[in-house]
């Protein structure tokens, strides 16, 4: 269980950065630089992860480590296999507007579950505290940042991929989501996204003026 434990936490730390050394691994981690090394050769060994060469900089390259499918696989996609095939059958059957009307109904439940929490809080780096977490909780291993007069929801993983692929409404959706829930005197936009780029979403939060 204990080697459970270690495996699940290396791969939740390449998953929140993208890549990592073994520098970097053993701070966050509270353990020598040494035994972090260990660790990743042994996952890297088991097929979890791949290492590489980075170059950039002076000096000798510094190893890094990046997910593999196989490790990428254990950060759960709720039913995925279940939940495309109950989408393309509602798409067959009922038609478009049907799964329209499903999404519209999925986004208005998550909408006031939200809100009922995040209204009563006054200012937006609290809301933004707050949505992380219940995203957190979701899977989405959310978090969010200030920088340049912006705020950012980031979300490192996504537990509806597969449906979201399938149909694309959910993205949608979960922006307007995000949109009612901060306001007018915001302007939220997806500026990255998982289904394209493979990595995260990432929503810029900008004050209108």
């Amino acid at each position: 269980m204990e080697k459970d434990n270690l495996l699940i936490k290396v791969l939740e730390q390449i998953k929140l950065h993208d890549e990592i050394n073994a520098a970097e691994l053993a701070k966050a981690l509270s353990i020598t630089k040494e035994g972090a090394r260990q660790h990743l050769l042994k996952f890297e060994k088991g097929g979890w992860i791949e290492g590489y060469a980075n170059k950039s900089g002076v000096g000798r390259p510094v190893q890094y480590y990046r997910l593999t499918e196989k490790g990428d696989a254990q950060f759960p996609d709720t039913h995925a296999q279940v939940t495309v095939e109950l989408l393309q059958s509602v798409k067959e059957l009922l038609g478009e507007s049907a799964l329209d009307q499903l999404i519209e109904n999925r986004e208005k439940v998550n909408y006031q579950r939200y809100a009922s929490k995040l209204d009563q809080k006054e200012i937006v780096e609290e809301k933004l505290s707050l949505l992380s977490q219940l995203r957190t909780k979701e899977g989405y291993m959310a978090s969010w940042e200030e920088k340049d007069g912006s705020y950012y929801l980031i979300e490192n993983h996504c537990p509806i991929c597969s449906a979201a692929r399938e149909c694309q409404g959910f993205c949608a959706a979960e922006l307007n989501n995000f949109k009612q829930l901060l306001g007018d005197e915001f302007q939220v936009e997806r500026t990255k996204h998982i289904l394209s780029e493979g990595k995260r979403c990432v929503y810029k939060i900008t004050p209108k003026s």
